[in-house]
């Protein structure tokens, strides 16, 4: 083996294992505690939160043209002496929040 072969070799490798580390990682799910946590974090900056909950199991969403796997959950708090209850939608990938409104 010359020394071109084995150089060749080891960059063909490493691209190789960064392009698999790459794939992996996008096609992971967040936690659903962790979506649970960063949502009641962003309702705890401008109300108190008495509850919440989240499905662990997630879900096929569709609203043309996006689909996603997603995770439904709720959150309890009181707005002006009043229980509110809020019921949202995250992406699972992501974390991200699709929508939030009242039930």
């Amino acid at each position: 083996m010359n020394l071109k072969s084995f150089v060749t070799g080891i960059a063909i490798g490493a691209v190789s294992g960064y392009l698999v580390n790459e794939v992996v990682k996008s096609k992971t799910f967040i936690s659903s505690d962790t979506v649970l946590s960063n949502v009641k974090k962003a309702f705890k900056e401008s109300t108190d939160v008495e509850g919440s909950w989240i499905q662990q199991m997630k879900e096929d969403y569709e609203k043309f043209p996006i689909k996603a796997k997603i995770y439904r959950g709720g959150v309890t708090c009181r707005i002006n002496d009043k229980r509110m209850q809020y019921e949202f939608i995250a992406d699972a990938y992501t974390g991200t929040v699709l929508d939030v409104y009242p039930i």
